[in-house]
């Protein structure tokens, strides 16, 4: 199985290549600049690799909520690439993508995954683990930091740049086993999620590899919708 997957739901960048069980990833926090970043970055895993993109057989992409440039900018970049090699694409959520990196980096078994929304809110999700992968109790969501769902409120490894916005709000609600403030959604660990993904259901067509965002109404405003 040879997928390539992209992330740049939030400050940081990176493209990871999964070859028939060999994984080749990058990495680069890097505010603002995943437009310029992002294609070079997969150019280059496909070289090292000897690869091109007519001999992939899947695209996968963290499709949000986060950035909503951030986001928007995978969704485009996996649509181009599936468009051009007729492509099926695989979307992951990226709180879930953060929720399995906090597994990878630190054994968490339980995660409560949370990016700073701005406007006094947080982009939440709930996962443990299951094998080797983590997977959701709960939808995604939007909320205020003090208004946690009921499913979101618990013992949990915390991890995002929600917690460090946050922290003592979140703690009044939640039992927080470990903080990773600084872990940021890697397309490392977009990989094995779409894998699992892709061999249930298969992918989806290129149109439909769109970007979630949960809040709605600032989408509508900005340029171009």
């Amino acid at each position: 199985m040879k997928l390539l997957a992209l992330e740049t739901s939030t400050e940081a960048c990176s493209v990871a290549l999964h070859v028939d069980g060999r994984v080749l990833a990058r990495f680069r926090h890097a505010p603002r600049l995943q437009t310029e970043l992002l294609l070079p970055m997969a150019e280059e895993l496909l070289a090292e690799a000897g690869l091109t993109l007519a001999v992939l057989d899947a695209l996968a992409y963290s499709r949000g909520p986060g950035a909503f440039t951030g986001v928007r900018i995978a969704a485009a970049a996996v649509q181009a690439f599936a468009f051009a090699r007729d492509l099926p694409v695989v979307a992951v959520s990226s709180l879930q993508s953060l929720a399995q990196g906090a597994w990878r980096v630190h054994g968490a078994g339980r995660v409560l995954a949370v990016f700073d929304a701005r406007m006094d809110e947080v982009y939440a999700g709930a996962y443990a683990r299951d094998g080797d992968l983590m997977q959701p109790l709960a939808p995604d969501c939007l909320c205020a930091p003090a208004a946690l769902p009921a499913a979101l409120r618990g013992e949990w490894f915390a991890a995002g740049n929600g917690v460090a916005a946050h922290e003592a709000v979140l703690r009044g609600q939640c039992d927080f086993t470990g903080i990773d403030a600084t872990l940021f959604p890697s397309a490392e660990d977009v990989l094995p999620l779409a894998l699992a993904q892709f061999a249930r259901e298969g992918g989806q067509a290129a149109e439909l590899a769109l970007p979630v965002y949960l809040r709605d109404e600032v989408w509508k405003k900005l340029p171009g919708r």
